[in-house]
């Protein structure tokens, strides 16, 4: 059976994830929307000897893909920053959003600009690009632009986090996706198992509760079967022990 967890809050994550009954367990070093450096929850030393598995999302504010200098410069910083400090506490992957370029750039400058990143990044544990839900030139909304994104990431050992809600609310139909995504990246390291708010292709990052949003139940059970990775729920708090019950039960 896979592990299965949820993202959490980083005050005390192993006790979010006994009152969850969670294998897994995601959380954000620091402020999600910020700038500054990451920061070691108090429980880390606790964390790491747990048999809880350990997932840090790095900030949203990293967009390593841009053109402007004054984002992208700071974002491989921070990069480098959250991937030392979720190392430091026995993560087993760092997950990062993909990313975009601005309306009249060319999106091959993206795709570029994210090879740059492991030319000169030591990694100590494996990044997972995950897909991302809005964006017209977005690095990884699309699974066309994901497969552009893989090829100019030829030859680095790169992990990839496939996100239901981020899929669905992105355009491109649950059903059989594991499969595409296995034929570009050959890998699928982390599912984010979320339901949606929001309709298909609407472009939205809302995040439901399973069974209690715009996704059939049983095409997220699919994408989870198939994939057989480690899941994590990024649902409302208030559900989420539900949710891994429901996972655990129908999986």
């Amino acid at each position: 059976m896979v592990r299965i967890g949820a993202h959490v809050d980083q005050d005390d994550p192993l006790a979010h994830a006994t009152a969850r009954d969670a294998e897994v367990v995601q959380f954000f070093l620091g402020d999600p929307q910020g700038w500054k450096g990451p920061v070691l929850p108090a429980s880390a030393d606790a964390l790491k000897a747990s048999a809880v598995d350990v997932y840090v999302h790095a900030p949203y504010v990293i967009n390593v893909a841009t053109a402007n200098n004054r984002i992208r410069i700071p974002s491989r910083k921070l990069l480098a920053g959250q991937l030392e400090a979720a190392a430091s506490i026995g993560a087993k992957g760092l997950i990062v959003h993909g990313g975009h370029v601005g309306k009249d750039d060319d999106p091959q400058v993206g795709f570029d600009n994210w090879r740059k990143v492991f030319e000169r990044l030591e990694s100590p544990i494996p990044v997972l690009i995950e897909n991302t839900a809005g964006g017209g030139n977005a690095m990884a909304r699309r699974l066309e632009s994901v497969a552009r994104l893989w090829e100019a990431l030829d030859g680095f050992d790169v992990g990839f986090c496939l996100d239901t809600c981020h899929a669905h609310a992105g355009g491109e139909e649950l059903a059989e996706v594991v499969d595409r995504v296995k034929a570009i990246t050959g890998r699928i390291d982390l599912i984010h198992c979320n339901d949606s708010r929001d309709t298909f292709d609407s472009g939205a990052d809302r995040h439901a509760n399973l069974g209690k949003g715009q996704i059939d139940p049983e095409l997220i059970l699919g994408v989870c079967r198939a994939a057989g990775a480690p899941i994590v729920v990024e649902t409302p708090a208030d559900g989420q022990a539900a949710d891994i019950a429901f996972l655990r039960e129908h999986l």
